[in-house]
């Protein structure tokens, strides 16, 4: 092995080696607050998806195509905030979650297991969870903003957004009909 390869191959050894890290102008501290906030944001955005994709497919009753069709949306929005706020926090120099048990220590969206579950009470589930998600993303945003991190707030805003559309369509689906049937 010549000189060149072989400081080539010190070169690759050690970066190899070293931790994950970004450069970032943000300090430690804020780095460290922010990941833990938005790793909490995504392993409840991992939890909310696999029950919106649970009801999706144990969906049942008159309006089930109706239903089937706005959970797998909404799963299909949730699955799209995963890669984003993963990143961001990558970006930043944190670490984020790692397997499934890690979202399960994380998660404060609860599961539900039961062996069925009525429509009404599907909507209804998902509907509180999305209004808690709403809560969670307001508090990463709150950190976000402490540390003067303006992307990942504007991040966040735009998933307010969309968790209070999911809110209100459940919501609104889950109403009780009214004499006439609507």
């Amino acid at each position: 092995m010549n000189k060149a390869e072989s400081q080539t191959s010190t070169t690759a050894k050690k970066t190899a080696a070293a931790p994950l890290r970004t450069p970032t102008d943000l300090k430690p501290a804020a780095t460290k607050d922010i990941a833990v906030a938005m790793n909490g944001v995504l392993a409840d955005v991992f939890a909310l998806y696999f029950k919106t994709k649970n009801f999706h497919w144990h969906m049942s009753g008159p309006h089930f195509r109706v239903y089937h069709v706005m959970l797998d949306e909404q799963a299909a929005e949730l699955y799209a905030m995963t890669d984003p706020v993963a990143e961001r926090i990558r970006k930043l120099g944190g670490s984020t979650l790692r397997s499934i048990g890690h979202i399960g220590r994380l998660q404060s969206i609860k599961d539900n297991d039961s062996e069925f579950v009525s429509p009404s009470d599907m909507l209804g589930e998902l509907c509180d969870d999305n209004k808690a998600m709403v809560t969670s993303l307001r508090e990463a945003h709150s950190v976000c903003e402490k540390h003067d991190d303006i992307a990942t707030t504007s991040l966040i805003e735009n998933y307010i957004d969309q968790t209070e559309e999911r809110t209100w369509f459940l919501f609104e689906a889950s109403r009780p009909q009214d004499e006439a049937g609507h």
